[in-house]
């Protein structure tokens, strides 16, 4: 029994011995091997790996996947011109793929991934306020923002490699005024806004008084026009009828005076209640006297061919 406890005993403290010095590599992490608290080596690649026991050797995990740093709250900084700004960044980062990366990272931060998103949120923030107090918000926004953001992720990449770490990418989640200056900004642009359409109105009115003008004028040259050309055809005719009227005067007179007569007497008589008084021995009674006493002819004579 004694010998069967023994074994027993022996075989455990074997499989004991056998389980600290194997270790599994995931996919996932790096894996640190220390040999008497001095870094010996870091492994990449994924699956079973041996070690010494403990004491001699241990192993410490990192993580390997690309991480990311999102800052919780805007952050304020003074672009060029002297206006704050609030901006929204992250950044993408991993642990240094090579062995002298990871061996740097441990020794900077002892494996503590706190210490180390701290660290890179400060590298962050140096490099936004170095870059955005060089440039205007235009710039920043949008005239120059490629150019920015490849000097910040520069900058970060410089200084990142010297604490081990690997930057993947930098950006810009948002970049806008603070709410004073947002304020003062809608208002000058309310102001533009209201100046250049009272320059619009007041340009329109311009035109349409113009155009007004110009109709007026044209209307007044046609009317013109047309009162000339009336003019000249009924000055036309009045010649005309006054040469028919001279000619058929030199032709017979007397049935002219005649005819002209009638027409008198037609516009004199023609409402029955009208009343005139005149002598009745006065020529305009002429031809209502007999013609012994020199009334009407009692046949005017034919005109001359």
């Amino acid at each position: 029994m004694n010998r069967i406890a023994s074994s027993l005993i022996a075989v455990f403290v074997v499989l004991l011995l056998l389980s600290s010095m194997v270790f599994v590599v995931d996919q996932r992490k790096y894996a640190i091997v220390f040999a008497l608290g001095q870094i010996k080596e870091v492994i990449r690649e994924p699956g079973l790996h041996f070690k010494l026991p403990p004491p001699f050797q241990n192993v410490l995990y990192l993580d390997n996947r690309i991480l990311t740093i999102e800052s919780a709250d805007a952050e304020r900084f003074i672009t060029a011109e002297k206006m704050n700004i609030l901006v929204d960044s992250f950044v993408k980062w991993r642990i240094g793929r090579n062995e002298g990366q990871a061996k740097l990272y441990y020794v900077t931060f002892g494996g503590d991934e706190t210490r180390a998103r701290d660290r890179m949120s400060v590298i962050v923030k140096a490099a936004l306020n170095e870059e955005i107090t060089k440039h205007t918000v235009s710039e920043v926004i949008s005239g120059k923002r490629g150019k920015v953001m490849e000097a910040i992720r520069t900058k970060v990449v410089q200084e990142a490699a010297q604490i081990g770490v690997e930057i993947i990418d930098v950006r810009l989640k948002r970049v806008e005024y603070v709410e004073q200056i947002n304020n003062s900004v809608y208002d000058r642009m309310k102001a533009e806004r209201l100046r250049v359409a009272n320059e619009l109105r007041s340009t329109g009115s311009a035109e349409s008084e113009k155009i007004r003008a110009d109709a007026d004028r044209q209307r007044a040259v046609i009317l013109a026009e047309a009162y000339r050309e009336a003019e000249t055809m009924r000055g036309e005719g009045d010649a005309k009828a006054s040469a028919i009227y001279a000619e058929a005067f030199g032709r017979n007179p007397e049935f002219y005076k005649f005819y002209r007569s009638l027409e008198a007497y037609r516009a004199t008589f023609k409402n029955h209640g009208d009343v005139m008084v005149m002598d009745s021995s006065s020529d305009y009674f002429k031809y209502f006297k007999s013609s012994g006493t020199g009334g009407a002819p009692s046949a005017p004579a034919a005109p001359k061919k």
